[in-house]
This record gives C-alpha cells, sequence and structure tokens, in this order.
C-alpha cells in the first residue's frame, strides 16, 4: 500500500485472534500496522505481532526492493508491535534501533538474553534525518504505556501515532471507525485521558494532513472528525445525549425493572436508551456505552451482602477508567437486606464529578410504588 511516493504500508491482518490482549473480543480481527520511509536512509515505523511476523518481513522485502533498512523506530515496545523484533534482526543484523530509554529498557525486558543491535537512544523533541523526510519524536508517556512516542515527519506532513486513534478490526473488513476506535479508546488507553491532552495539545502545533495509527486504517480525510472525537474522549464529556443501562438479574425482576426504565426514558423523549445485560453482553461494550452517554443507569440485586458479581466487574472497571462528569441512577433488588447500592455507590467513590439521581429499592419483585418510582426517576433523567 503506497500512502506517499516515500511512505509504504507493510503490516499484517490478523483474523486468528479470538480475544484482543486476552479479554477484547474483535471479531473483524485486528491490525498490526508498520510502514517503511523509503529515502536516502530507510526507515522502517514498528514490527508487529510475532506470530505475523514471517508475513510481515516478506510484505517489507517487497516494498524495500533490495534496500537495506537503516533503522527500525520503536515507538511501542508492546507484544502486539515489538514481538517480531527478533526475527527483524536476524534478517537486518546491521540495523540501528531507535527508541528512547524507556524503549531499551523495555526492550531487554522483553528480551532477556540482549541483544547486540546498534541503539540510538532519542531524546523528546529530537530529529532524526532520513533525507527529504526528518522525523521529530515525540513523547507520549502513558499513551498507554510509559516508554510511547510517536513521529512526525513534516515532509509529508504524516504523523505516525503509535497506539493513538487506532481501533479494533483488520484493514480487509468494512466497517464504521466510530464505534470500534471507541471501545478500543475506552478500553485500553481511556484510564489516560490527562496523558492524551498532553499529546493532543502537541499535534495542535503540527501541520498533519494524514495519521498513520499501529492498529486501524490510515486516515487522511476529516482529521477533524477524529482529533475531535479524542478531544471529548479525552476530557470525559459525554458524546451523545443518551442513558445507558446496565443490568444484573437473578430470577428476572431487576431486567424487568431496567427494561421498565428503558420504556420509561423512551416514553419522556429521552433521545437515545441503550440497554446491557452483563452477564451475557461484551462488557468492553457497555463500558463504551458508558462513558458515551452522559447518564447511566446501574440496576443490580443484591449477592453475598454486596453485588451481583458481573456488575462489581462492570463497576470496578469504570473506577478503574476514570469515570467521571456523568449523572447516575440506580436500582437495587435486596429480598432481605439491599446491599446493592451501598456497594455500587463505594465503588465508585474515587470517581469525580458523579451526580447520583436516586435509587429504587425493590424487595423480590416490583410493586406498584416501584413502578411509580422508576417512572419518576426517569423523568428527572430525562431533564
Amino acid at each position: 500500500m503506497k500512502l506517499h511516493k516515500d511512505i509504504r504500508y507493510v503490516g499484517v491482518n490478523d483474523h486468528e485472534t479470538d480475544l484482543f490482549e486476552g479479554q477484547y473480543v474483535v471479531p473483524n480481527g485486528m491490525a498490526y500496522n508498520s510502514y517503511v520511509i523509503i529515502d536516502d536512509k530507510v526507515a522502517v515505523m514498528d514490527a508487529v505481532d510475532r506470530r505475523f511476523g514471517g508475513e510481515w518481513l516478506l510484505n517489507l522485502a517487497t516494498e524495500l526492493n533490495g534496500r537495506t533498512p537503516d533503522y527500525l523506530v520503536i515507538q511501542h515496545i508492546e507484544p502486539d508491535h515489538g514481538g517480531s523484533i527478533s526475527q527483524f534482526l536476524r534478517i537486518y543484523p546491521d540495523v540501528t534501533l531507535v527508541g528512547n530509554a524507556k524503549t531499551f529498557l523495555m526492550l531487554d525486558n522483553f528480551f532477556p538474553s540482549g541483544s547486540t543491535a546498534r541503539r540510538l537512544e532519542v531524546s523528546d523533541g529530537e530529529t532524526l534525518s532520513l533525507g527529504k523526510h526528518s522525523l521529530t519524536f515525540v513523547f507520549a508517556p502513558m499513551v498507554h504505556w510509559p516508554e510511547v512516542m510517536v513521529s512526525y515527519d513534516a515532509c509529508s506532513k504524516t504523523l505516525f501515532s503509535a497506539d493513538g486513534f487506532g481501533k479494533f478490526g483488520a484493514l480487509d473488513v468494512d466497517e464504521e471507525w466510530d464505534c470500534e476506535a471507541r471501545r478500543y479508546y475506552f478500553g485500553i488507553v481511556g484510564k489516560y485521558g490527562n496523558s492524551v491532552r498532553l499529546l493532543l495539545k502537541k499535534a495542535a502545533a503540527l501541520n498533519i494532513e494524514t495519521i498513520c495509527p499501529l492498529h486501524g486504517p490510515v486516515l487522511s480525510d476529516d482529521l477533524s472528525h477524529y482529533i475531535g472525537l479524542y478531544d471529548v474522549w479525552s476530557d470525559y464529556r459525554a458524546e451523545s445525549d443518551g442513558v445507558c443501562i446496565c443490568y444484573t438479574s437473578v430470577y428476572g425482576h431487576t431486567k424487568e425493572a431496567a427494561e421498565l426504565m428503558a420504556n420509561e426514558l423512551a416514553a419522556k423523549g429521552c433521545p437515545k436508551t441503550v440497554v446491557h445485560d452483563l452477564a451475557r453482553d461484551d462488557m468492553a461494550e457497555a463500558l463504551e456505552d458508558a462513558f458515551r452517554y452522559g447518564k447511566l443507569v446501574l440496576a443490580s440485586t443484591t449477592y453475598n451482602a454486596s453485588v451481583f458479581p458481573f456488575m462489581h466487574d462492570f463497576v470496578t472497571r469504570l473506577a478503574e477508567h476514570n469515570y467521571q462528569n456523568r449523572r447516575i441512577a440506580l436500582i437495587e433488588n435486596g429480598s432481605w437486606s439491599p446491599m446493592a447500592a451501598k456497594t455500587v455507590t463505594g465503588l465508585l467513590a474515587p470517581c469525580k464529578n458523579l451526580t447520583f439521581d436516586g435509587t429504587v429499592t425493590i424487595r423480590s419483585a416490583m410493586t406498584d410504588e416501584n413502578r411509580a418510582e422508576i417512572a419518576l426517576l426517569a423523568e428527572k433523567l430525562c431533564k
């Protein structure tokens, strides 16, 4: 794939992995992106997952057409990118690895036997000339690992953005960017919003026409759309007006309450309502929607004097991903000692700027009083 007269795509598609990072369902696979800049000097931008190292090296050799790389730039050492570095070095032993101090520390951790390859340690803002093209390295610690850096080429106005602006999905599958990029962001990067904002601030000073991420498609049209979404996501603002309802239910009574809430919200003109059964739906999809919308309803049974395990898992994920700036309503169910609401609010205590709009307590099955309370709570959420 030719991105510029001197820049080629040499990445690979993965349709073997069922759970990315051991937890994220990827029905349309993953892309592990790598690029090569062919100038007076040749720079390869990142490696790929080791399982696809052979395919990657064939792609690279095809584009090099007999030339030998001078540099392998390691923007992110995580194994889905750095795993094939050893294979690369066996083919190109004279290459110089380019990274920062933390890059090489992690490289030695992943490859304890060590490497005799030459190393060029760069600092934040340093530039590496390839000829017409020059790479300026911009450090992006905790987006989403501490060694991450991105690279900007002023000649082609290209930002090589590491995991930033990535998404789930292989490149041979046509799908909407926003949904899978959102799920990817909040699942993997979302905890580090402040770090993302620092990178966006640095990127704003650059004249960028193309973004080349390590996952997902190359972005070149309407960059303001993608950058705008990252601005919203990293600031923990609601992207859309609506309500996300997440529930767990043992015998169906709490499910009935959650569905009643959804119907009441629709009847009162709420612009959008999504419902997730946390025991059956993809937890990452539920997390995505909790961040996408400005209001959240959590409905769960009491279990072992706490809250049902799937709800406990989900609320813990919210807190771990810096959930904030949202309105929340609770529905709890407990036959003799309701504890779900108390447990959930405790788990969310570290989160910032949460407004709790009310709690409906059900004791086993819903009563007419509960139905009226849910109607009132839905009206409050719709305001």
